[in-house]
């Protein structure tokens, strides 16, 4: 996807009630999501097109908002004492298997290892995140619903 036409799309989003569009072409996937009235720009590349799709987001994306990948929960994993478990893939967050179902640990939870402690969506596949360590849930530092990155911190285990 060309600079020109993401820049028209973002634009399209902020101007309009529309509050998440998402495309998807033979080049990569792209999300935008308005969030508190500022779009953010998400890309999810399909095949062999990561490099086509990184920079021209990042250029276009940093004009307008915040980078996808910064986060303010990622300072406090670095300080965590114990086990970070972090996310496998890009993709979304969640707590819970459906969203009025019970969440699959809550701090303070005792988790075994291989145990579900939550799902991450990518490309409309659940994938079911098991605890690669025994213990006591002390953290969880990704919200319900947000995006995250390969590597990115989800739940402390001590």
């Amino acid at each position: 996807m060309d600079l020109r036409k993401l820049k028209t799309l973002i634009d399209l989003v902020s101007e309009s009630n529309v509050s998440e569009l998402e495309i998807t072409e033979a080049e990569g996937k792209v999300r935008i999501v308005k969030s508190n009235g500022a779009p953010v720009v998400m890309a999810a590349p399909v095949a062999q097109a990561p490099a086509v799709m990184a920079a021209p987001l990042a250029a276009v994306a940093g004009a307008t908002t915040a980078p996808v990948t910064a986060s303010a929960d990622a300072a406090p994993a670095a300080e965590a004492a114990g086990h970070v478990v972090k996310s496998p893939m890009v993709g979304t967050f969640y707590r819970s298997a459906s969203p009025g179902a019970k969440a699959f640990i809550e701090l303070g939870s005792v988790v075994k290892e291989g145990d579900t402690i939550c799902i991450i969506e990518a490309m409309k596949i659940l994938n079911e995140i098991e605890a690669d360590k025994s213990g006591t849930v002390v953290q969880i530092l990704a919200e319900n619903g947000q995006a995250v990155e390969y590597g990115h911190p989800l739940v402390v285990i001590e």
